[in-house]
């Protein structure tokens, strides 16, 4: 799977993800906003339309869609980040690219190392497959440590979080 980058948007921080998925740009569509297609794969999947307009609570912060235009783009804002899907045809498939603003470049390679699991899942699930969290884990350390050296950034935070969800899990 290709890793994702480090870029700068509007002055701040941005992880684009960019895959080329052998699926219908409109089945690619469906996994990224249906509730129950979303729960597949990512597992803080939210119950929307989803439109333009709509907002939730979600893990104490407030998630808005801020544009649905099917089947190519969606974006919200979800704590103040920005994050969204461009989808677009291409030769055998479908072109997605993701890209989630961030507020803090401390933490890049935790959240681009959170992404690259969810993308890995999408991908299962694309195929008609289902890769646990668990299974999708697998290897987080080894992820985190080389996003953590290309982005330059420390990677004491994400090691902290990941002891954080382990020490959860026992």
């Amino acid at each position: 799977m290709t890793d994702g980058t480090l870029e700068t948007i509007d002055g701040r921080p941005a992880l684009r993800f960019e895959r080329v998925l052998a699926y219908p740009v409109e089945r690619v569509w469906r996994a990224v906003s249906v509730p129950a297609e979303l729960e597949r794969w990512m597992p803080a999947a939210v119950n929307w339309t989803p439109a333009a307009g709509e907002t939730f609570e979600s893990y104490g912060a407030t998630l808005e869609v801020t544009e649905a235009d099917a089947p190519h783009r969606l974006a919200w804002t979800y704590a103040g980040q920005p994050h969204g899907f461009e989808l677009s045809a291409q030769e055998g498939g479908c072109r997605l690219i993701f890209t989630h603003v961030l507020d803090d470049r401390a933490i890049s390679a935790q959240t681009a190392t959170g992404w690259h699991t969810y993308l890995s899942r999408l991908d299962r699930h694309l195929a008609g497959g289902y890769l646990s969290e668990e299974d999708a884990h697998q290897g987080w350390a080894q992820t985190h440590e080389r996003y953590a050296e290309r982005f330059g950034v420390d990677p004491t935070p994400g090691r902290r979080f990941a002891e954080t969800l382990r020490a959860g899990q026992e």
